[in-house]
Parts: structure tokens; sequence; C-alpha cells
């Protein structure tokens, strides 16, 4: 199996016909202003509710014609699996559905097609900071880079604990997400000088 991202990206350069294809935003090509990508480890616990957090904000202040969102992990473990069921739950409560997401590897496409790649903790940012392209790594960063009430700068990873371990989670994303978009300047879309985060 193919763990970490360089393998997967070493493979990848071998098999392009594989990366055709792009994020699972429906958003024409033509309207989006931003691509914005939220990268975990195994893609089925933290970024999915961050994705979902994403896109119920973008919904209700009716931007889905200008932002797509997505999701990814560095690793493959959990290819093609929904998010775990307890983070489908509290996503759920909160007024969001995101039991058709499907967790996939982080793609070299990836970094070409999302504007901004936000990771939920130090080592998958230095993951991805090591498969980024050099022209292209000012898109990365960390998601609580932009939190309004936290202190704490990674988003933990809840997968071992319990439903409270989500919940907390959900908070976080939910608020960084809020503080993301309270800066961006969707008025055209972003040039590859930004950083990973507006403002």
């Amino acid at each position: 199996m193919l763990h970490s991202v360089r393998q997967f990206f070493d493979k990848a350069a071998r098999l392009p016909s594989l990366f055709a294809r792009g994020g699972r935003g429906g958003n024409s090509a033509a309207s989006v202003r931003c691509r914005i990508l939220f990268v975990c480890m195994g893609n089925i616990c933290r970024s999915p509710l961050a994705e979902g957090a994403a896109r119920m904000y973008v919904e209700r202040n009716g931007l889905a014609d200008l932002v797509e969102v997505d999701s990814a992990g560095t690793g493959n473990w959990h290819e093609g699996e929904a998010p775990d069921p307890r983070a489908q739950k509290i996503a759920r409560e909160r007024g969001v559905d995101i039991s058709r997401q499907r967790a996939r590897q982080i793609r070299p496409v990836d970094f070409e097609r999302f504007d901004y790649i936000l990771a939920m903790d130090e080592q998958n940012l230095e993951a991805l900071e090591r498969a980024c392209p050099e022209a292209l790594v000012g898109r990365v960063g960390l998601l609580m880079e932009h939190t309004r009430v936290f202190e704490e700068r990674e988003v933990p990873d809840p997968y071992y604990g319990g439903e409270a371990g989500f919940a907390r989670v959900w908070n976080m994303v939910d608020d960084a997400v809020a503080g993301f978009f309270a800066k961006l300047d969707l008025s055209a879309p972003p040039d590859d000088t930004n950083q990973a985060g507006p403002g």
C-alpha cells in the first residue's frame, strides 16, 4: 500500500492519466473564483468536517457559484470510504450531510487546481510542503491560522476518542472556516503569490 504522499506522487508521475479529474465540486469552471482543499491524514474525520463546514458556509452565504470546496488525505488508508460515522453524526446535528463524501488521497494535480490547501496539523502541513511544487507552496497552510476564538494551531485527531472529540473538532473547523471566509476577497481570482489564507 502507498501510505506516504511522496510514494504516491512518485507513482503518480508514471501514471499521469489517472489524475485528469479534479475535485468533487460541481461548480461551473467559468464562475468559480476560489477553490479550497482541506487536508488531514486519512480524510475520514477532520477534513470531511472542515469540508462540510465550508460547504454549509458557502451555501448559507450564496457563494455556491463562486467557491469550490473539497477534502483529501495525505495517506491512502481509507481510500473510497465514507467519513467516520461519528463525524457524520456531528455534522448532521450541525445541519450538514457529509455522508456522500468519499476519502481520497491528495493528487499531484491538486496543487495546481486549488488556490488554498489547508492542513489540519503541522504533520500534514509538512507532508504537503514536501510534495508541493516550490512555485505553489504559498497555497499551502494551516486551517487554524484563521481561527477567531481558539488558541490551538492544530486540529486534534479525534479518531481514537469519543463523540466529544468530534464535537470539538467541528467547533474548531467551523470557527476557522468562518474566519477564513471573513478575510477572503472573491471579487477576483487569487494569484499565485497568495499565502494559504487571505489577508
